[in-house]
């Protein structure tokens, strides 16, 4: 409670109910429930989600090479937590998250501001497929991520009224989280399959980072996942193959402060050689998920 309602003894009952009833606003705003007191969602709830009837059938044919069940599982999506998802581009695994935290939390999800008139950076080579040759190709991306996040949004809302709100939020890579969570107000941030892009672009990675850190209350959670990259070969290969080591991508992060958790393997595949864009022959790539815990 304030000192200067302290001093106020004339009016400390009125100011006790009038800061209660702020209590209850506050406990009541998207994103603001007790993740440290919720379990993680169990299998069943998890398998549900992906389930749903409502999924695009876009989604259901990326299912596949992402396998969204054990994704969740690994993160520990908790209910009622606020969540970003870095580099949200068409927003698959924004809308997974928002499905998985449910009403009473909030997910943003994140693209970098595009100037009207100057010409964006492009990788040497355009990325090769992660799939196995019978998956069906992604479509190329016409709507701007904003566009693409608030019709999720929309059919979630029509759908689906359990599901968290999908916010779009256009800022650099370098300042990913929106002001109102910038110190200590997400539970988990996501980014998936894009820190290597980040390399060809530019982006102040350690700031990126930071920011991150900074915004994840303590316990927070902070998932990556990308296309495995040759030892030695560190960010080198961004823009051409696309990939990025392991090893390189961890130190960064901890650099921040973060701590690492554990690796999971159900993306993995020892078999591609590393080694081309496209592995050859036709096979996934072979891609790590970690997960980092701000102490």
């Amino acid at each position: 409670m304030p000192s200067n309602v302290l001093r106020i003894p004339a009016a400390g009952v009125l100011a006790g109910a009038i800061l209660l009833a702020l209590a209850g606003c506050a406990a009541d705003s998207p994103g603001s429930g007790a993740p440290a007191q919720a379990a993680p969602l169990a299998a069943p709830q998890i398998a549900a989600i992906v389930a749903a009837p409502d999924r695009s059938a876009a989604d259901r044919a990326n299912d596949a090479r992402r396998k969204p069940e054990q994704l969740l599982a690994f993160i520990g999506v908790r209910p009622r937590i606020a969540a970003l998802d870095v580099s949200a581009a068409g927003g698959y695994t924004t809308e997974l998250l928002a499905r998985a935290v449910g009403s009473g939390g909030i997910v943003y999800g994140q693209s970098r501001p595009v100037a009207a008139n100057a010409a964006a950076p492009a990788p040497s080579a355009a990325e090769g497929g992660t799939a196995a040759a019978s998956a069906p190709a992604r479509p190329p991306q016409r709507r701007s991520s904003p566009e693409q996040l608030a019709e999720r949004n929309d059919n979630l809302t029509l759908h689906h009224d359990a599901a968290a709100p999908i916010v779009a939020v256009v800022r650099p890579f370098e300042s990913p989280v929106p002001p109102e969570r910038a110190d200590g107000g997400l539970d988990l941030v996501t980014l998936m399959f894009n820190y290597h892009d980040l390399g060809w672009m530019g982006v102040d990675r350690a700031q990126l980072n930071a920011a991150v850190f900074r915004a994840l209350k303590p316990g927070g959670v902070y998932v990556v996942a990308d296309h495995a990259g040759r030892q030695g070969t560190g960010i080198s290969e961004a823009g051409t193959l696309h990939r990025i080591e392991e090893s390189f991508l961890r130190g960064e992060v901890e650099a921040a402060g973060f701590r690492f958790v554990e690796g999971a393997a159900f993306l993995r595949n020892p078999n591609d050689p590393r080694d081309k864009n496209t592995p050859e022959p036709p096979q996934p790539k072979d891609d790590f998920v970690l997960k980092f815990v701000k102490p």
